[in-house]
């Protein structure tokens, strides 16, 4: 067995894209990534945790975003007929794609089995994972909030940690200990809220540590621990760049399944419409390779399973013998056996690159015999507990390595606008309300807030795809912020059941307490 070890870190999130409206765009990215994502990924650890030959170990964040999400009672009915509309819509693939169409139907209807019989219930399976050993899970960011952006108020960066580890105590039954940055954005100073939260480690991107002071002495190949107590693993970028990289990595091979072109844009619109769906959308019905890499999506050619099943053998074969020789480069000039942390999206692994679960499983199948050994984050923690202490230098692993992608000229708008009604919520709170109705609006005021400070709209924005949807999200949120905040402040009357059907809408965090906002100095 290659000396060191592999930490496999997957962040599992969707902002909160619940609506009353069936069949919307932001309804979709769940139910794709249901489909695609995480039940692919339970089956794929369910299976390797079961086969006694294999010793499969992951670390993954479950933002409490998603969580809301996968307790949804209304999701959770609709996903069943999401499904059913798809599989009717593959029975009217081209002939060419006849094949692709029938092993995406097989998918389907397996996914949604399993689904089933667990009565759509997955919180319970990702437990026993951790329970079993084979999962460290994490939280995030209550909303997923840019902490950075936030720290002018600590007392809202505290709310945001703070509500995330109740949320997560609360439905998966144990308090994490770990957490995943939103964005793996880090500033000087958050290990204090991190610790007050009761976290104590992170993942940061390489420069993170590399830059830390002290430099640490192994690089981003051992974990750090900050004064505050808390530790920080570093993402090694020879172990991430070919997974995640679709132009240098494993999923752009011409075998693989094209992300880009679906059948949502080649079926007549009417054709769809027939179906009750909203025409000119993609769909998650994909039947199409890579193909060309360099070539248009009208020169994709169909989809062939057999073919992208053999690339997923080859290429973890060819993952894991890269990595046991790096472990072995490495700990020729190291006292203590060296780490590999490979953090990634968890959507990276099925929705984004198909073949991502199926990647993952032959990782596991073919470990033992290339020498190359899995743990988590928890587990090199509770193995390793004399670490170096360095302050963490602040990073993000978004573009440029710092905070410029959240903070440009597409989306500096918000940055005063949360700054505003930070101040806002840490004043009411640190006074307090007199009755139990300005209790109740100062609870939904605290969602309301959260779910302002979500980094994924702020991501939208810069990046120029749904720019209208992630303004108006944002935008809605704060409206409604204000109109309670006056509701409490000044007695603006609420229009009649306004109240209770924004409490059905924005139904998260059941636990919020607006103690998490009073302010450090009163």
């Amino acid at each position: 067995m290659a000396k060191g070890a592999l930490a496999l870190v997957l962040h599992a999130h969707l902002p909160y894209v619940r609506g009353a409206d069936a069949h919307s765009l932001e309804e979709d990215w769940f139910f794709q990534a249901l489909i695609e994502c995480y039940l692919p990924l339970l089956e794929t650890l369910e299976q390797a945790a079961a086969d006694p030959r294999q010793s499969p170990q992951l670390t993954m964040g479950l933002s409490p975003t998603l969580l809301s999400l996968l307790t949804d009672p209304t999701l959770r009915q609709r996903f069943p007929n999401w499904i059913q509309a798809r599989l009717t819509l593959l029975q009217q693939a081209p002939a060419d794609r006849r094949a692709a169409a029938e092993h995406l139907s097989s998918s389907f209807r397996r996914h949604l089995a399993a689904w089933q019989r667990c009565d759509g219930d997955l919180i319970p399976r990702f437990s026993e994972l951790q329970r079993q050993g084979v999962l460290d899970l994490l939280t995030c960011g209550a909303t997923h909030g840019y902490l950075p952006l936030l720290r002018e108020h600590p007392e809202v960066v505290r709310a945001q940690l703070r509500t995330a580890v109740r949320e997560h105590h609360r439905l998966l039954g144990e308090r994490p200990l770990g957490i995943w940055l939103p964005e793996c954005a880090y500033y000087e100073g958050l290990d204090r809220w991190m610790r007050d939260a009761g976290l104590r480690y992170a993942v940061l991107d390489g420069h993170g540590l590399l830059h830390a002071e002290p430099r640490p002495r192994y690089g981003v190949y051992a974990p750090i621990v900050s004064r505050q107590g808390v530790a920080f693993f570093g993402r090694d970028s020879d172990a991430t760049l070919p997974v995640w990289s679709a132009k240098d990595g494993y999923p752009g091979d011409p075998w693989y399944r094209e992300f880009h072109r679906d059948l949502g844009w080649d079926l007549p619109a009417e054709q769809i419409e027939a179906m009750g769906l909203p025409a000119q959308r993609p769909l998650g019905l994909k039947l199409h390779r890579v193909s060309d890499p360099a070539g248009g999506l009208d020169g994709k050619q169909p989809y062939q399973p057999e073919q992208a099943i053999a690339r997923t053998r080859d290429h973890a074969r060819h993952f894991l013998e890269g990595r046991r020789r790096q472990l072995d480069r490495l700990s020729e000039g190291m006292a203590i056996e060296p780490l590999l942390v490979a953090p990634f999206d968890a959507e990276l692994f099925g929705h984004w690159w198909f073949e991502g679960p199926g990647f993952l499983a032959e990782l596991f199948r073919q470990a033992p015999e290339q020498n190359v050994r899995f743990t988590s984050l928890r587990e090199v923690l509770n193995a390793q507990p004399s670490l170096q202490i360095c302050d963490p230098c602040p990073s993000s692993w978004g573009r440029g390595g710092f905070h410029d992608y959240w903070l440009n000229e597409t989306n500096a708008w918000i940055i005063p606008e949360w700054s505003r009604a930070g101040r806002v919520m840490v004043d009411r709170c640190s006074r307090g309300v007199g009755s139990e109705l300005d209790l109740r609006l100062l609870h939904q005021a605290g969602r309301e807030l959260l779910l302002a400070q979500s980094s994924d709209w702020s991501f939208i924005l810069r990046a120029g795809t749904t720019t209208e949807l992630a303004r108006e999200r944002i935008e809605r949120h704060l409206e409604r912020f204000w109109r309670l905040i006056a509701a409490i402040e000044r007695r603006e009357q609420l229009p009649q059941g306004w109240l209770e059907e924004l409490e059905r809408e924005d139904a998260l965090f059941p636990l919020i307490q607006p103690a998490d906002w009073s302010s450090l100095n009163a």
